[in-house]
């Protein structure tokens, strides 16, 4: 018996981290754990950030032959990502959980505030020609990196700048939408990382941005809400007619506004309740734990280690400020020509992080003011946002079909 060889075969794992590969892997097994600290320290979106660091963790672990691994043809995490993500099930299903979780009551009440779940997404477009600028560089920059040289292809430039675009409306499942339509699963990674960590730092990236945009005098503003509800046959109908608009206008955002829609009309019906709590509790749970884990597992450090995606994590963050900035401002635009002034911080929640972005906007109000409630009129906006970045998206990925001949 070759003792050297049986050695070699037991302690694999440990020659494999003393090799340049390990070395990658070690980097990668540090940014896990900056995940995971953050879902369980600082417990931003712990219900995602957990599963994330973990599943790479688990696609980052040292090969072994003979074996299979999770990301082999078999992994178990191989067969989520083409289970649930490859063919779009998960953002779908994540979408019926979301919409049997909102109340659209207050956007119903004051349909002006709409404007800002569009506003809030200019972001997505800077961002896109951005990117279309930014990225072809790359390739120049570092000549070495053969991994870069997909970029010199405009069309893939334009598909990835158009995934990147989508990340500022901080919308997880929208941004997969987008980057699963024009297949960039060697991107899913960063892309998704990105997506999902600013989404859960709204609470860090948003208040700096407003607090540069206002003064305290306009974060002071306060707004009339009325406290009643909307009836029973407006709150059915909406869903439907969403719906059907969407679908006709922008057929793309069809999968995501139907799913949505249709997990909110169960919630709205009221024949439904045990399958709405279903949709709120069960499924949500199980899709974001399957969603987290499988999206960590396209961390893979040959992959994620690369220049594109600091310049994806960059330019996403860049969206994001731009998609707060342009509710902002759009808002402080609208009081010019307004008896009743609008709080511009309402704007900022027209992106898609509901609720977050809502209740970030309104404990911001209350700091500045405690008496001073808008938290309805944030949701109104937030609820705005989920539904202006799933037909943003809807609209990027027609724009970009018909610009590349497709």
């Amino acid at each position: 018996m070759d003792f050297s060889l049986l050695i070699q075969e037991l302690f694999s794992g440990v020659f494999y981290m003393m090799s340049l590969d390990g070395f990658k892997t070690a980097i990668m097994f540090i940014i896990a754990g900056i995940l995971i600290a953050l879902a369980i320290v600082k417990d931003y979106e712990p219900t995602l950030l957990l599963p994330i660091g973990f599943g790479c963790i688990l696609a980052n672990l040292p090969p072994v032959d003979g074996f299979p691994s999770v990301l082999g043809e078999a992994g178990f995490l191989s067969v989520l990502f083409d289970a649930g993500i490859a063919n779009e099930l998960f953002p779908v299903l994540i979408f019926i959980a979301v919409g049997a979780m909102i109340d659209f009551s207050p956007l119903l009440k004051d349909p002006s505030t709409i404007f800002f779940g569009a506003a809030a997404q200019f972001g997505i477009f800077a961002t896109f020609l951005l990117s279309l600028l930014l990225l072809p560089l790359l390739p120049d920059l570092f000549p070495g990196n053969e991994a870069l040289a997909s970029l010199r292809d405009s069309d893939m430039v334009m598909k990835l700048a158009s995934a990147i675009g989508i990340i500022g409306a901080a919308d997880g499942p929208t941004t997969l939408y987008v980057a699963n339509h024009f297949q960039l699963k060697d991107y899913m990674g960063p892309i998704s990382v990105a997506a999902y960590s600013y989404m859960a730092l709204v609470p860090v990236i948003q208040p700096p941005v407003i607090k540069v945009l206002t003064t305290r005098a306009e974060r002071m503003i306060r707004m009339d809400y009325q406290e009643e509800r909307c009836s029973k046959t407006t709150l059915i109908l909406f869903p439907i007619i969403v719906t059907v608009v969407a679908g006709i206008l922008v057929p793309m955002s069809a999968p995501l506004v139907g799913s949505l829609m249709f997990g909110n009309l169960i919630r709205e019906c009221g024949v439904l309740e045990r399958l709405s709590k279903t949709a709120q509790n069960e499924l949500a749970n199980l899709v974001t734990i399957v969603l987290g884990i499988t999206i960590g597992g396209t961390m893979v450090a040959d992959k994620f280690l690369d220049p594109t995606t600091i310049m994806i994590l960059a330019l996403g963050l860049f969206a994001f400020v731009f998609d707060t900035a342009g509710g902002v401002l759009f808002a402080k635009f609208l009081n010019l020509f307004r008896k009743k002034k609008i709080n511009p911080m309402v704007g900022a929640a027209g992106i898609s992080a509901f609720p977050m972005s809502s209740r970030v906007i309104a404990k911001m109000a209350l700091k500045e003011d405690p008496s001073n409630f808008i938290l309805m009129q944030s949701t109104s906006a937030n609820v705005s946002g989920q539904l202006g970045s799933i037909v943003a998206g809807g609209m990027v990925i027609t724009l970009v079909t018909m610009l590349l001949g497709g």
